[in-house]
């Protein structure tokens, strides 16, 4: 009897990890609410820090167009294309530095439902989150982008020149930086969802023909039409994939043995 009552009140406790974390939906609405509100102003005051060196970030910017177009010269066609441009690179370099603020407000929304595992679950992939991030803009930077101007410079003539406008190309390099930051968060989301056993590695396994359908026809979306980026895209989500369902193996293989452990100590104590 004392070994029954032992077992259940183990089974009791992931619920009580959930007491008094109930909340009415009205509650929950002004707590999303806030949330938002604190990535808005993260965004807002980084706007305005970047606005201050957004020359400098243009520069940064301008450095694969001018190694794969050497000479060449960027224009602008209005006015104030060149000022909405530096306000266009002012939020993106927001959004770049901000992207760790506002992953940590959205583990902070839905930490409170979560179980104490989950909860564990959830903070290594907050450090994961902008490495992988990064590493989805440096790939871009330094071998999509330069690749991809190189294959629109290639197709010049002696009679018809490229003249970028500089909010174009600006453009196609942040929208290139953030897709594939954001893209690149594929494994990140794979292996938090399998961390909570919402995912299984035989699903990634049966559902890889689709994935790579998926990705094909996001690639196609995301970037422009040419080949060099969309393989560029394609290329390192489908190793994500790939990454993803290792990782989703060795946290089932982990589980695994845990629950073995677990039932091995509960019936040698019924013993």
């Amino acid at each position: 009897m004392a070994d029954t009552k032992q077992i259940e009140d183990k089974t009791k406790e992931p619920e009580d990890e959930l007491a008094g974390s109930e909340a009415p939906l009205l509650e929950h609405l002004v707590e999303l609410r806030k949330r938002l509100i604190y990535s808005a102003i993260t965004i807002v005051v980084l706007m305005a820090f970047c606005f201050i060196f957004a020359s400098t970030i243009y520069d940064w910017l301008l450095i694969p167009y001018k190694n794969a177009v050497p000479g060449a010269n960027l224009i602008f066609t209005a006015p104030q294309e060149l000022f909405f441009t530096y306000l266009n690179v002012a939020l993106f370099g927001a959004i770049f530095l901000g992207f760790p603020i506002v992953a940590s407000q959205i583990y902070m929304f839905v930490a409170p439902g979560l179980y104490k595992h989950e909860r564990k679950a959830f903070l290594p992939y907050l450090v994961a989150t902008p490495i992988f991030f990064v590493a989805g803009a440096a790939l871009v930077y330094f071998i999509v982008l330069p690749m991809a101007l190189h294959f629109f410079a290639g197709m010049q003539t002696a009679d018809i020149q490229m003249l970028t406008s500089v909010s174009e190309y600006l453009g196609l390099a942040m929208l290139l930086i953030l897709a594939f930051g954001v893209c690149f968060q594929l494994p990140v989301i794979l292996t938090l969802l399998a961390q909570i056993d919402l995912i299984h590695v035989d699903t990634l396994k049966k559902g890889r023909r689709y994935a790579i359908v998926g990705i094909l026809i996001f690639a196609a979306f995301i970037t422009p039409p040419d080949p060099i980026s969309q393989i560029g895209l394609a290329l390192p989500m489908y190793a994500l994939y790939e990454l993803s369902i290792i990782s989703v193996r060795m946290i089932e293989k982990r589980r695994a043995a845990a629950l073995a452990a677990q039932e091995a100590e509960l019936s040698g104590s019924s013993e």
